[in-house]
């Protein structure tokens, strides 16, 4: 009798251990369904076409609210069966994962017949690198896309994911696609070199259409993140409520820094603002952070990471951590409007305006002679309509590039048509 009753209690504990583990599931594929109802497939980010989604892990990082989660559930209802076991979503920053590990949930999916999983916002998960390795090597034929925040370098973590994970990057709303997500109206994205041999064309093309100056202005205040539709008005506010969440929340989880940098940061942010674009005297502005020359570099590149700041060196093929850079502007002319209002530096804008379009397919650096080198070929000198082409003449390849013109002529080009390159 005594052994029966072993036997009894030892089924029921399994019995009712089994039956929470599916009740589990069940939860997570009940939030799955539900925002999969809500997501809306009418309207695609640029990168979604250029992600190589047969591949078998696939990593999409990008700052809050460029729409990452977006692309996935569009991608699972454009290409999955509807409510199918195969796949599912989960976002890691659902309070569930704070008792529950990640392979744990992998694991109990492949028994159930799981082939294809989709983490969303990684970054706030402890240990996520090596979890994502360990169900990459134990799970062969299972699928894992997963999103964080830009700040993740996907090489950094705790197992090196770098040979196995194909890695992607997510930008805000480009003025291109600001002007299907607003207006409906699609177009092709063009290259620079498209642009510098046909501009005139380009812009004619598109003038059949629309007045691309209105919605220029439109974009640069409120259309670089996609969340703008919820609330135009307050648009401005969530901005810099987000911003402030990417410092203080994404930042710690990515980078593993104290309350004391984050304080710290957050000053130079705000010094910043006040001051791009600008060529940073490294000595004077650590004074002013009252922090080390070897802090304030690595301060620097973390908000260029974020999104938050856009860092301009002489070499085009990327900033380093420990580098100086040449020249600073703000992620992107949305924040020059949230922070100053109509006041914001219009020259300021132009600039940040040129290198946030460009600097997503082209290579963009400093030049001591015009404002940028892109591609290590061309020349741009930014600025109004009456700027003149002093500092262009004799230069190979130069050309300003101007506001306020809807089209251009010769070796001057309309500033809003370099919006089309994404």
């Amino acid at each position: 009798m005594y052994q029966y009753c072993i036997l009894y209690n030892t089924l029921f504990v399994y019995l009712s251990f089994k039956r929470e583990k599916l009740i589990i599931m069940q939860q997570l594929f009940s939030t799955f369904y539900q925002q999969l109802n809500r997501v809306s497939i009418g309207f695609k980010r640029y990168l979604y076409n250029e992600i190589h989604w047969q591949n078998r892990l696939i990593a999409i990082i990008g700052s809050r609210g460029t729409g990452k989660t977006t692309m996935l559930l569009q991608h699972i209802k454009l290409n999955h069966q509807p409510y199918s076991a195969e796949v599912l979503y989960a976002s890691l920053d659902n309070l569930w994962f704070a008792t529950h590990s990640l392979l744990f949930l992998a694991d109990e999916f492949a028994k159930q017949g799981g082939k294809s999983l989709y983490l969303d916002e990684v970054h706030n998960y402890l240990g996520w690198s090596r979890e994502i390795k360990n169900i990459y090597d134990s799970h062969p034929d299972m699928k894992v896309v997963f999103t964080g925040s830009s700040l993740l370098e996907v090489y950094k973590g705790e197992a090196d994911l770098s040979r196995r994970a194909i890695t992607y990057q997510l930008f805000g709303l480009s003025y291109r696609e600001f002007l299907e997500f607003e207006y409906g109206m699609k177009y092709d994205s063009v290259s620079v070199d498209d642009i510098v041999m046909n501009h005139t064309t380009l812009a004619m093309t598109i003038l059949d259409r629309m007045k691309p100056l209105v919605i220029y202005n439109e974009y640069i205040r409120f259309g670089y993140f996609p969340y703008y539709k919820e609330d135009k008005e307050l648009y401005a506010m969530r901005l810099l409520s987000t911003l402030n969440t990417i410092i203080e929340v994404d930042l710690p989880a990515a980078e593993r820094i104290d309350y004391y940098s984050v304080v710290k940061i957050k000053k130079l942010f705000a010094v910043l603002a006040t001051l791009v674009p600008f060529t940073p005297n490294i000595s004077q502005l650590s004074h002013d952070i009252e922090t080390t020359r070897v802090s304030l570099l690595n301060y620097l590149y973390y908000l260029h990471k974020a999104q938050a700041i856009m860092m301009l060196s002489k070499e085009s093929t990327g900033l380093k951590q420990m580098s100086k850079p040449e020249k600073v502007y703000l992620g992107n002319t949305n924040y020059a409007f949230a922070l100053g209002g109509d006041q914001a530096n219009v020259g300021s804008v132009r600039e940040s305006f040129f290198m946030s379009q460009v600097r997503v397919k082209h290579t963009v650096a400093y030049s001591n002679l015009v404002d940028f080198n892109v591609s290590d070929r061309y020349n741009f000198e930014i600025g109004g309509k009456n700027k003149s082409k002093k500092q262009i003449a004799g230069l190979s390849n130069g050309y300003t590039v101007l506001d306020n013109i809807e089209v251009g002529y010769n070796n001057q080009i309309p500033l809003w048509l370099f919006g089309m390159t994404y």
